[in-house]
């Protein structure tokens, strides 16, 4: 886009990244303050550990429903739906006299990880191709930068204004001030899905991801063996299965899982499902290896809580550094090779983890070498997803790779939760170097798949290979007819 209009589409695309910031933000702060929640509401551990679960369990039923709403009825105002649902939800929190408002509060936020696939819509429709791929990887960049920012700060927050309850209303105040801000100078997307909304499509895959994620959640507490697991397992696998068949009979379907299919999507798709394993299921690994004592479980470093926050920003910085300068590389040297390098980087650095873990040095480096491969990945896989798709699913086709990388952080987290309770020292509940080891090696290869996964997609498709180009849609945008009110 260019001319008069250049200077608003600029203004609108910081407006987003200054949603995508307070969203990091909140997202970040909320570990922190959970062992203050605890002894605010006097819950135990168990009861705690929902303060984190309902957004998350939140965001699987929010993100697909307000994609395809976002696609059929206006980006803008579903972003300021989902604004408006958090900005409640923040409120409740601050203000919650007992558990269950506390949740109802929480689940409310859950809309949070709508956001992204939201924008990303609403900056496709509005910007060219190679101003839409910068736009992406600037929002990314922002919600990268706006978590470590939101995890560093919550203790400084809290200690600044000395209770609990006053930090989550200035969490609060960030997320109406973010509603406010929606009113004023963004356009709405003019493109149009057509169709109807696939209401009971929305609920069987919200029946089906809940089933599967908590069941993934309590899998430690409850033993994968467990009949109630497998059993979970088993439901959710049923469900998914019935879900997809109907979504393959019906014409308006929530998710267009023949296009998810395709060889030329599907490990785009299937690669978000591995970066969310690798980089959300193992974010407390590395912490928990710098905590262990040297003298007394033989590995680690013996940090304490404020140098593990010190050396643990290094991987979030290198990876928002990785996802603003996303688009910039991938004008140079196209998004498949892009990919293929950010995988790459994330194989070596969990190699260079591995031969580097006895020097806090060396391990911090190989760290920020892991940070930077998924900054490359969180900027580069939303791009490609989203010139793959139709131009009236873009918030569609994000949200479903959104869905797919949080599911993979519940899987890999299960996974890294088994070796770490299964490869112990004796009949202690301590860890072994060897679990470690195995952790990291894990990761590693399912990395290498990655980079299989990319050479398998879109095989000499100009989109990827060649700078500048566009990735094909899967089928031509349905405008508003002229002059229809948006």
């Amino acid at each position: 886009m260019s001319g008069p209009a250049a200077p608003k589409v600029r203004a609108v695309v910081g407006l987003l990244i200054a949603f995508e910031l307070v969203s990091g933000f909140l997202q970040g702060a909320a570990v922190p303050l959970v062992p203050e929640v605890q002894d605010w509401q006097g819950i135990s551990t168990g009861q705690a550990q929902w303060f984190t679960t309902a957004q998350y369990l939140a965001a699987a039923i929010s993100v697909p429903a307000l994609g395809r709403l976002g696609d059929l009825y206006g980006h803008r105002r579903m972003i300021r739906a989902a604004l408006g649902a958090i900005a409640l939800g923040t409120l409740l929190v601050a203000c919650a006299p007992n558990l269950a408002v506390l949740l109802l509060g929480r689940a409310l936020m859950g809309p949070l990880a709508a956001l992204l696939p939201l924008e990303i819509g609403l900056v496709r429709d509005r910007l060219d191709i190679d101003g839409g791929r910068r736009a992406v990887g600037l929002l990314v960049g922002a919600l990268t930068l706006g978590t470590v920012l939101g995890h560093a700060l919550a203790g400084p927050l809290l200690a600044l204004l000395g209770e609990l309850r006053p930090a989550l209303f200035a969490l609060a105040a960030l997320a109406v001030g973010c509603v406010a801000l929606s009113f004023t100078a963004i356009p709405e997307s003019r493109t149009r899905a057509s169709g109807r909304m696939d209401w009971p499509g929305a609920a069987l895959l919200a029946l089906a991801l809940v089933t599967l994620l908590g069941t993934v959640s309590r899998g430690p507490a409850r033993g994968w063996t467990s009949a109630p697991t497998l059993g979970g397992l088993l439901l959710a696998g049923l469900l998914l299965t019935v879900w997809a068949r109907l979504q393959l009979a019906r014409p308006d379907a929530l998710v267009d899982v023949r296009a998810l299919a395709r060889r030329r999507s599907a490990p785009y798709y299937a690669s978000g499902f591995v970066l969310g394993a690798v980089m959300l299921g193992g974010q407390t690994v590395a912490v928990s290896f710098m905590a262990a004592s040297p003298g007394e479980e033989g590995y680690g470093f013996g940090l304490a809580a404020w140098q593990i926050s010190l050396y643990g920003v290094i991987p979030n910085i290198t990876a928002f550094a990785g996802s603003a300068l996303c688009a910039a590389l991938a004008t140079r040297i196209g998004y498949r090779r892009l990919l293929l390098g950010a995988f790459t980087a994330l194989a070596v650095g969990y190699a260079a983890v591995i031969a580097l873990h006895s020097g806090l040095a060396p391990f911090a480096a190989a760290n920020a070498l892991v940070g930077l491969g998924c900054g490359l990945a969180l900027g580069g896989l939303p791009t490609v997803i989203v010139e793959g798709s139709a131009a009236d699913r873009t918030a569609s086709a994000t949200a479903v790779y959104n869905n797919l990388k949080t599911l993979g952080g519940s899987v890999g987290g299960a996974a890294f939760a088994v070796a770490l309770g299964s490869l112990v020292v004796g009949t202690t509940d301590t860890p072994t170097l060897t679990a470690y080891l195995t952790i990291w090696a894990g990761g590693g290869l399912a990395c290498v798949l990655a980079v299989g996964l990319q050479l398998l997609a879109h095989r000499g498709e100009p989109g990827l290979t060649a700078p500048g180009a566009a990735v094909p849609a899967t089928s031509a945008r349905s405008p508003r007819p002229p002059g229809t009110p948006r």
